[in-house]
């Protein structure tokens, strides 16, 4: 199971939902320091949340899909795992869909991105991390097209938990 909070409900969801794995997605002056009991399961990105890299910022790069990437690979599933960012509506929901296509590589990303969708209808998954993703994966494209027929107009400063199962659970 994929959790997917904003940064200020990780504590309570920490608590409560028992993860086996934390990814934080967090601009560098934003970024939780390692969470005691997790320091060899809890995944640090520093990233601001902009879809186009732009001087004085750091953007999301490939080098953070494929640490993402790595990451999950080794998740043991053995409980669920958090992903958050600040606000848990962009940078965390792209990574929740990429921790699929990575989990699941037979999946449709067409599939997982309407799964996402349903759990989310508040997602709204960063852009650039997306980008970066389909490129790493091989999608062709496929997983942007995907990402994108999740974005809504909903506008909300921030985003609520929800549950997103892995592909093939119910």
């Amino acid at each position: 199971m994929i959790i997917v909070c904003p940064l200020s409900d990780l504590p309570k969801a920490i608590r409560e939902e028992r993860p086996s794995a934390i990814v934080s997605l967090l601009s560098p002056h934003q970024m939780v320091p390692q969470i005691n009991g997790y320091e060899n399961r809890h995944l640090r990105l520093e990233m601001e949340d902009v879809s186009e890299a732009r001087r004085g910022e750091k953007a999301p790069a490939k080098g953070h899909v494929d640490e993402l990437l790595s990451f999950v690979r080794r998740w043991d599933q053995s409980a669920p795992i958090i992903i958050h960012c600040w606000a848990g509506i962009s940078r965390s929901t792209a990574a929740a869909l990429i921790t699929q296509c990575a989990l699941h590589p037979e999946a449709m990303d067409k599939d997982l991105a309407a799964q996402l969708g349903t759990v989310a209808p508040h997602a709204k998954p960063n852009r650039l991390l997306i980008k970066h993703a389909d490129e790493t994966l091989g999608r062709e494209g496929r997983l942007i097209d995907a990402a994108q027929s999740v974005w809504t107009d909903i506008s909300i400063y921030e985003g609520h938990r929800f549950f997103y199962p892995l592909h093939g659970s119910s």
